[in-house]
Parts: C-alpha cells; sequence; structure tokens
C-alpha cells in the first residue's frame, strides 16, 4: 500500500500530517491516492470525515491540520478566522537578502494582466496583507547567491508570501508562476515544460515549506513541527558543494 503522510499528531479531534511538495490538498482526479483530504479519508476509514483547516499550495510543504468532526472543524476553523494561530515558513530566494529582519506590508489583489487567472499580485486597491522575514542565512552556488528566511504571514492572502517574496525583488527559488517567467507555470499546467526549464527553475518543487503551527487549545499552548524535506535541505548545503 502506498504511504498515505506522515504523522505529526493524532488525537480523538484532529490529524496533524506533513504533505509533501507536489499533492494537492483537494482532489482533482479520481485517483484516491491523489489529494490530502482523499489520503485522509483512506486512512481514518468511513466513520470519520476528515475536514481541511488550512491549505497549502501543490508544491508547498509541511504542516496541515484535518479536523475529525464538525465541532472541532469549527472551533479550529475561528481560530483560523480570528488570527490566533501562528504560522511560520522557511524559504529559500533568489539573492542575497541585505536586510536581518523585515516587515512586508503590501495589498494583494487580482493581476488583471496575467495570462494565468489565479494570479494574484501587488495592488493598491487589494485586501491588506503583511508578511515578516528573519534572514537565517545566505550561501552561492557557482552561478547565483540565495537566502534562507524564516517567514511568519500575519494575514492569509493567497500565495500572500510568493507574492511578498517577488515583490522586494527576491523570488522564491522554484516558484513557476511568481519567479519572473508566467509560462513556466503554463508550461507545467499544459504538460510541456523542458528540460532546459527545469533546470532554469533549479529545483522540483518552490522552496517554501510550512515548518511549524502553533496555537491555544484545550487550556493549553500546541505546537507542531514538521522537518523540511531532503530535496529542500540538499539545497540549502549546496555552498559547502562549490
Amino acid at each position: 500500500m502506498q504511504q498515505l503522510f506522515d504523522i505529526i499528531y493524532e488525537d480523538r479531534e484532529f490529524l496533524v500530517v506533513h504533505k509533501p511538495a507536489g499533492l494537492v490538498c483537494h482532489p482533482t482526479k479520481t485517483d484516491e491516492y491523489s489529494s490530502l483530504i482523499s489520503r485522509a479519508r483512506l486512512y481514518l476509514g468511513q466513520d470519520i470525515r476528515p475536514q481541511l483547516i488550512n491549505r497549502l499550495d501543490r508544491e508547498t510543504s509541511g504542516i496541515t491540520l484535518l479536523a475529525k468532526n464538525d465541532d472541532s472543524a469549527r472551533r479550529l476553523r475561528q481560530l483560523w478566522e480570528r488570527r490566533l494561530v501562528s504560522k511560520e515558513y522557511i524559504a529559500v530566494v533568489h539573492g542575497h537578502v541585505p536586510l536581518a529582519h523585515q516587515l512586508i506590508s503590501a495589498p494583494l489583489g487580482k493581476d488583471e494582466s496575467s495570462r494565468v487567472a489565479i494570479k494574484d499580485c501587488v495592488h493598491l486597491e487589494g485586501a491588506p496583507a503583511q508578511t515578516e522575514i528573519w534572514l537565517e542565512s545566505t550561501f552561492s552556488t557557482q552561478s547565483s547567491n540565495f537566502s534562507l528566511l524564516r517567514v511568519q504571514p500575519h494575514t492569509g492572502r493567497k500565495h500572500q508570501i510568493r507574492i511578498h517574496m517577488a515583490h522586494i525583488g527576491h523570488p522564491i527559488v522554484g516558484d513557476k508562476l511568481y519567479g519572473g517567467d508566467e509560462d513556466l507555470y503554463l508550461a507545467l499546467v499544459e504538460n510541456r515544460l523542458t528540460e532546459q526549464q527545469r533546470a532554469r527553475l533549479i529545483l522540483p518543487y518552490h522552496a517554501l515549506h510550512a515548518a511549524q503551527v502553533r496555537f491555544h487549545w484545550a487550556g493549553q499552548e500546541r505546537v507542531f513541527h514538521t522537518q523540511a524535506e531532503p530535496w529542500f535541505t540538499a539545497f540549502c548545503r549546496a555552498d559547502a558543494l562549490t
């Protein structure tokens, strides 16, 4: 049987798992392994109808919560809606970020000029969005410079971290939609991505990982962590190879 996912924590109310990069949260195919929610249904069985509490983009790896019943789902969603959940990501971006710490505050809205329907951008009339970043380290390969960041989104807009990083001139490595050439994204969805294009992307997925969530539940603080995947961590050590 195919491995469904790595379980970080489980009790009678909710399940915390590591969503691998490349797996969608909701079904897009009939294959029962094709989405996180369908895999959760296989794992939990017919008596439990899991509900996703937070969602990650297909290529973003990391922590995802699923409630096991309606009451837990309602209470957990209230925490997210009231911004009572602290989320921490790690990301690798192009270039050496010059500041050790910064708060990016830029509203987001639909990118009307894009050929991609789901693409957003910094938009003066958009919804408020804030992302806080800390520089963890910088490294270089023979051809490029990179920075490893710790990232905390203070709002939960679609593609927020990816857009904000591109906005300050440091797009996330491997980002096909916000990396500067959206044809890479179109090539992916149209199944025409060439080896040359893959080489330009450097990594198989974009280098964004949901590493930690923190919130209060049943009178105590709950903190859940998960490590980045090997392709991500190996790239962060690329400077040792040059």
